[in-house]
């Protein structure tokens, strides 16, 4: 199984619904920023250079702010998923159970321990 008693269970499970709340909520912000950041019209007077700069800065600032929160909405809909099926706590790389720790920490970790430290160190 996956080491975790009914009550860490719960309680992970309801840490990251509420999570996917929070999240869903985050992106609906992000999109109605996207949707409020404005584009001049070509018939409109060019702005100045600095002008141009800044907007530009800020629509990527606010699609960047948008794609973090869907890539986190992702992650947390995946560790939900895994509660379906009964593989929430176990390492998706060497199938070990995760420590209820780790998960408390990260409730959407993926792998445990060894295989999260052997994964950086083969990224550095």
């Amino acid at each position: 199984m996956n080491g975790l008693d009914e009550m860490e269970w719960m309680a992970l499970r309801a840490r990251l619904e509420g999570a996917r709340a929070a999240l869903l909520s985050q992106l609906a912000d992000d999109l109605d920023r996207s949707a409020d950041v404005r584009v001049p019209l070509p018939h409109e007077a060019e702005a100045s250079p600095a002008d141009n700069a800044s907007q530009r800065t800020l629509n990527a600032l606010v699609h960047e702010a948008a794609e973090h929160t869907a890539r986190q909405l992702h992650i947390v809909r995946h560790a939900l998923a895994k509660f379906d099926d009964r593989s929430y706590g176990l390492c998706e790389r060497c199938g070990e159970t995760i420590g209820y720790s780790r998960l408390d920490a990260r409730p959407e970790a993926r792998l445990c321990i060894a295989c999260q430290t052997l994964l950086e160190q083969q990224r550095r």
